[in-house]
C-alpha cells in the first residue's frame, strides 16, 4: 500500500528561507550582533526590514552592509532608544509604515562590570532597556501590528534566563547587584512578557500572536566578517576554532528568530532555540521551561512593569 503523500511544506532550510515580498518587519538592534543577521537574512526574503537603533551611524553602517550584501534589499532605519520610555511613541512616527507583520524584539545592554547604572527614567539599565523598553515598545506597536493579517512579536531572550529565577521584591537590583545575574534576569523577565503577551492577546481574540527565541551560545569570534558592522580577526578566528564545537556564531544564533518571524508552523506562546543542547546549530522548538510557565509571576511581573511603564502593550488602543 502506498504511502501518504509528503506534505506540501518543505523542511525549514536556514538557507533557503521563503520569499516574504510586500512584508515589514522591524529589528530592534538591528545595527549590530545577532539584531544585523537577524535583519540581513529577513531582508534576502524580499521584506521590507526596517532597523530600530538609537546610534543612527552605526544604523546607517549596518544598512550599506545589508545592500552590499542583499542585491535590492528594502532597508531603512528608525531611531529607537529603549532606555528612554518618553521617546518611543513619537519615534514610532518615522517607522512609515501602514503596518507591521513582525517585530524582533532583540536590542539589549550587557554591562559587564559594576557600577550600576540607570536609564532615562531612573530603571537600573539592563531590566530598562532590555524588558521595560520592549514592553512599553509593544504598546505603541500594536495598531501596526494589528493592522496585518497575522503578525508575530518575536522576543530575544537568552540562554543565560534558563538557570536564573525573578526576585519580585527587586527587579531593579538595588538590594544586590551583580551584572551577570541582572542581566540574565532581565532576559527572564522579557521572555516571561513575550509567554505572557500571547496568553492576553489570545483571550483577547487578537490576530498578533507572540513568540519567545534564544540564540544559544553565540560568539563574535565565531561571527562572519561585515566590516564595519563587525570585524573579525584571524587571530580571533583560530583562537575560537575549538569552541565552534560547542556554540556559534551571531549569524547562527539569529536562526531561531528568523524562523519565528517567517516559518508558518511556528505558533504564539512556543519557545525556540538551537538544536543542539539549546547552544549551537538550527532551530527547532523546545518545551517552555518549567519556571517560565508560571502564570502567577508573569501575571505578577506584568502588572508590575504595567506601573514602571505607564502603559499595557494588551489592552486594545483607544
Amino acid at each position: 500500500m502506498a504511502r501518504s503523500s509528503v506534505s506540501a511544506t518543505p523542511p525549514w532550510n536556514v538557507q533557503r528561507l521563503p520569499r516574504a515580498d510586500g512584508s515589514v518587519f522591524l529589528v530592534t538592534g538591528g545595527n549590530a550582533g545577532i539584531g544585523y543577521f537577524v535583519a540581513e537574512q529577513l531582508s534576502a526574503t524580499g521584506a521590507t526590514v526596517v532597523l530600530g537603533s538609537r546610534n543612527p551611524a552605526k544604523a546607517e553602517a549596518a544598512t550599506a552592509s545589508i545592500r552590499a550584501r542583499v542585491p535590492g534589499a528594502r532597508v531603512r532605519t528608525v531611531r529607537l532608544d529603549l532606555a528612554d520610555l518618553s521617546s518611543l511613541e513619537t519615534a514610532l512616527e518615522s517607522v512609515e509604515a501602514e503596518r507591521l507583520d513582525a517585530v524582533v524584539h532583540n536590542a539589549g545592554v550587557a554591562l559587564d562590570a559594576p557600577p550600576r547604572k540607570e536609564t532615562e527614567d531612573g530603571h537600573e539599565l539592563m531590566f530598562g532597556t532590555n524588558h521595560l523598553g520592549h514592553f512599553a515598545l509593544t504598546r505603541w506597536l500594536m495598531p501596526l501590528l494589528s493592522a496585518a493579517p497575522t503578525a508575530r512579536v518575536v522576543t530575544m531572550g537568552s540562554f543565560a534566563a534558563k538557570s536564573e529565577r525573578l526576585d519580585l521584591d527587586d527587579l531593579q537590583s538595588r538590594k544586590v547587584y551583580q551584572p551577570k545575574r541582572t542581566y540574565g534576569r532581565s532576559k527572564l523577565a522579557q521572555m516571561y512578557f513575550g509567554v505572557e503577551l500571547d496568553r492576553r492577546l489570545g483571550a483577547a481574540g487578537s490576530t498578533v500572536t507572540s513568540v519567545v527565541v534564544h540564540p544559544g551560545g553565540a560568539l563574535d569570534s565565531l561571527t562572519p566578517a561585515r566590516p564595519p558592522v563587525h570585524v573579525r580577526t584571524t587571530g580571533a578566528r583560530l583562537s575560537a576554532a575549538p569552541a565552534a564545537l560547542l556554540v556559534q556564531g551571531k549569524h547562527a544564533g539569529a536562526w531561531p528568530a528568523v524562523r519565528a518571524v517567517l516559518d508558518p508552523a511556528v505558533r504564539g506562546g512556543q519557545l525556540w532555540v538551537p538544536r543542539v543542547f539549546g547552544l549551537r546549530g538550527e532551530p527547532r522548538r523546545e518545551r517552555v521551561w518549567s519556571h517560565l510557565a508560571d502564570p502567577s509571576v508573569a501575571a505578577r511581573l506584568w502588572d508590575m512593569s504595567c506601573a514602571l511603564t505607564g502603559v499595557d502593550p494588551a489592552a486594545t488602543p483607544g
